[in-house]
Formats: C-alpha cells, structure tokens, sequence
C-alpha cells in the first residue's frame, strides 16, 4: 500500500502519524509543496500526481490559509475532491483539514481568536477522536462540508470530521518538538507573544509528555484506518455524529 504524505512547507513532518502509518504497512511518499527558498513566496507551481496512484492521501497543516486559493492550493482541492470520490481514504490536519472540507464543498474562514497551545475537546465520537489533550496552532477554522459528520469541536472550532472516507482533524497528532521548535524559530515566535503563549514552555511540555502523545497519535491513525478508511467507497459516517456546519 503507497500513501501520498502532502508536506506543504519545509519545516513540517508527517511526524508520529506518518511512522504509524508506516508501522500499519503503508508505504509514504512526500511531496513538499514549498521549498524552503519559497517560504516567504509561496505562491509556487506544483505537479500533484493523479489521486489514484495512492491508496491513501494525506495532507498536512501549513504557515498560510486555505482562503489564499493560489493555484497549488486549487490544485490541491481538486486532488482531495477526486481522491474522496473516488473513494480512496484522505486524512487532513490543520490546514489539510481546511483544504479537505473546502475541497467537499464547505469552507474556510478566521477562528474567532489565534489557537496556540493544548486543547480538551467535546467527543461526540471517543472511538474515533478522544478528548486529548491535543496541541492547537491555527488561526482559521473550516466551515463543515454537506454531508459531513462533527466528531469533535472546543470553544473555538469543530475540532474533528467524517464524510465517507474522507477525515479532518484540526489539531496537530503529527506534532514533534523538534518541529514545533522549528515553527517558533521560524515565525511562531511572534504569535506566540501576541497570544501570551511561552514558547520554551510548549515545547518543554510537549518533549515531557511525549510517550503519551505519541499513543494518542498512534490510537487515532488506527481508529481512522480501522474504522473509516475501511469503510465502503459512498459510505457516509455511521458513528452517531450529527451533521451540520461548525460555529
């Protein structure tokens, strides 16, 4: 099994959801959408490979915003909706989450406040996506698509969603502290100061509990494997969550 892992900047690794993947016998093959040279121009052309050349799609979170709709980001939307109609599993974080929603038809727009930090959530589906915590960093938020299920939200977002194959998360499972260090070092490090976060703090406590967060990582790739991705192609969700667009 071959799992295309969409890396949209250069800082970013599929991190313990990729090596669980990998674990479950997928075979990974990144694309870095961004180059480093790029980061601050990101408007760059990008050749995504036909959905149907993998047996799953996953895309990653990123810097900028779903609402940007430069042409690699439409090029993306258009990859995502083929590879949900055609059936093939897509697990989205963060931005990939936004990207996947607005690609079924919902959208994106700014969160209510930045997100920076651990988060509990409400589970209307503990099987799939537990409570956490989870770590947040994102500034916009995904309006649900038709169809699709809530499994999860907090005070600032849907947290979580299922639409037949096809999941979002908006919380970063992925998340090592060498990459959150590279965030902060790269842009983060002014966010963090206009929302009073410490950075040394988080990634101090995100190394520390490290043994847990990879097992709630590990635990959520397997509950998307087993539970949705296996699921018939034109399934809808069947796990009790209700449908409707996030607030």
């Amino acid at each position: 099994m071959r799992a295309l892992v969409i890396v949209h900047d250069h800082l970013s690794t599929a991190g313990h959801v990729g090596e669980r993947l990998a674990e479950r016998g997928y075979e990974l093959d990144e694309l870095l959408v961004v180059p480093a040279e790029r980061y601050t121009t990101p408007d760059v052309e990008v050749s995504f490979p036909a959905a149907g050349n993998h047996d799953l799609i996953l895309t990653l979170g990123a810097p900028w915003s779903v609402a940007r709709r430069n042409a690699w980001i439409e090029a993306e939307l258009a990859l995502l909706r083929s590879a949900h109609e055609a059936g093939i599993p897509v697990p989205g974080i963060c931005f990939g989450g936004q990207a996947l929603a607005t690609a079924l038809g919902g959208d994106v727009e700014a969160a209510p406040r930045f997100e920076l930090g651990w988060s509990r959530l409400t589970t209307d589906a503990p099987h799939l996506v537990g409570p956490g915590p989870w770590f947040q960093f994102h500034g916009d938020r995904w309006l649900l698509p038709p169809g699709a299920g809530e499994l999860a939200r907090n005070d600032v977002a849907s947290q979580a969603f299922v639409c037949g194959r096809s999941w979002g998360v908006q919380f970063h499972p992925e998340l090592t502290p060498e990459v959150l260090q590279a965030w902060f070092d790269e842009d983060g490090e002014a966010i963090a100061a206009e929302v009073g976060a410490d950075p040394a703090r988080l990634v101090a406590e995100l190394r520390a509990d490290l043994p847990a967060v990879r097992e709630r990582a590990r635990t959520l790739v397997d509950a998307f494997l087993d539970q949705v991705a296996d699921r018939g192609a034109g399934e809808g969700p069947n796990d009790g969550t209700r449908s409707h667009m996030s607030a």
